[in-house]
């Protein structure tokens, strides 16, 4: 049953945190993790972004015992099928992950669903196609995938009457390879739902972390970003200087500008308080100076934020 009737928020919630894989380097609890499901869904925010790799089911069970709670035509879910994750002995690896995912979920309905990455493309967009047929899915996205490669996905569905409806990238200051590569232009002329994700790449630009206090060992962020967290400061002191001449935390500046540049950012929530900077940051209104400024900062920072499972867009 199609629910795409449900009000398109400006923002997505991800939920990748929620599957305690290590990547964020903090163990979650259920306990915990429900105020915050709670207080999104009473701001509206109610587009949840999840994915069997998450934890290896464990983020879209932790969400779905949330979400049955409210009626299903008050949310949209947002899950994946992984390449790397594939079922090799399936018929159809990826309707084998869909069920999974809709046994996790309790839903027979995906109003995304994506291929996660293109590793052994376009195979697996065409396996897609008959799950798609069935009105099982509302939109079909692609993810982590180049300009010629969203294409190319394109060109198979639309043989068969389906078409991209949604890319979902890396995107952020730091990164703006989807932009440079024109793939945010090819969206906007196709109508199709660019969401942006890493906005705030895992935390190193929401103000809480700097050199003198860097993230906490142990998690691939740190790993990641403290070696980097000098080159970032000057960012940094920007977001905050332009944080306080609007008002806002400095989390809100590099959301709304993903917001003004058309996009639609995926935040991770593990906490109230982000689910209330994902609120405010969609009133903020940045000027074409303020862009320019901060896309200035970012590309004197001069740093890659690619991570290994990714690559640049080209």
């Amino acid at each position: 049953m199609a629910h795409n009737n449900v009000t398109m928020p400006k923002i997505a919630l991800g939920a990748w945190a929620w599957g305690n894989d290590g990547t964020f380097g903090n163990m979650l609890t259920e306990d915990g993790l429900r105020p915050v499901f709670e207080a999104a869904m009473q701001e509206g925010l109610n587009l949840w972004d999840t994915a069997y790799v998450y934890g290896m089911g464990t983020s879209e069970t932790v969400l779905d015992n949330f979400l049955k709670s409210v009626p299903r035509e008050t949310y949209l879910i947002s899950t994946k099928f992984t390449p790397q994750c594939a079922d090799a002995s399936a018929d159809n690896a990826v309707t084998a992950m869909y069920e999974g995912s809709k046994e996790r979920l309790e839903t027979d309905f995906m109003d995304f669903y994506w291929i996660h990455n293109p590793v052994g493309a376009p195979k697996w967009i065409t396996e897609l196609i008959p799950l798609a047929k069935s009105g099982k899915i509302g939109k079909i996205g692609v993810s982590n995938h180049s300009l010629s490669e969203i294409k190319e996905a394109d060109a198979i569905l639309k043989k068969e009457g389906l078409h991209i409806s949604a890319v979902q990238n890396h995107y952020s200051l730091l990164n703006r390879s989807s932009e440079d590569s024109g793939i945010l232009d090819y969206c906007k002329e196709n109508d199709i739902i660019f969401f942006s994700y890493m906005v705030l790449e895992q935390g190193a630009l929401s103000g809480k972390y700097d050199t003198a206090h860097p993230f906490p060992e142990g998690s691939d962020r740190a790993k990641a970003y403290n070696p980097i967290m000098e080159k970032i400061e000057k960012l940094n002191a920007g977001l905050k200087k332009m944080a306080d001449r609007h008002n806002v935390s400095v989390a809100q500046i590099p959301v709304a500008w993903a917001v003004a540049k058309g996009t639609l950012p995926i935040i991770g929530v593990t906490k109230t308080e982000h689910v209330k900077d994902a609120v405010k940051a969609v009133n903020v209104t940045l000027s074409m100076e303020e862009i320019a400024e901060l896309e200035t900062l970012a590309d004197e920072a001069d740093v890659d934020v690619i991570r290994m499972w990714e690559k640049e867009m080209k």
